[in-house]
């Protein structure tokens, strides 16, 4: 089961104007928005699905992440190879 994050476009134009990009119209009566980094966004759909396949001994023995380490590190310190990875992007 995949779990798929709604998510737009936030494009912003040279003089700094800022257009939301959102074809399936999933904020159309949302009144604020938080732009995330569209690789920070897959990540964060791939750990969720992690997540959801009950992924929890690899979780415990992750140990503490430093604050300073970039969250795209998780999958392969929780042990994802680049197959594994792929096979989470092909579920949603």
């Amino acid at each position: 089961m995949a779990y798929q994050i709604d998510n737009a476009i936030v494009k912003k134009d040279k003089d700094g104007k800022l257009t939301l990009i959102d074809p399936e119209g999933h904020f159309y009566d949302e009144d604020a928005f938080i732009a995330i980094k569209s690789d920070d966004l897959i990540t964060i759909q791939l750990l969720i699905n992690s997540i959801l396949n009950n992924d929890f001994k690899s979780w415990r023995e992750l140990g503490l992440v430093p604050e300073s380490e970039p969250v795209k590190s998780l999958l392969p310190r929780l042990g994802y190879s680049r197959e594994d990875i792929a096979h989470l992007l092909k579920e949603f």
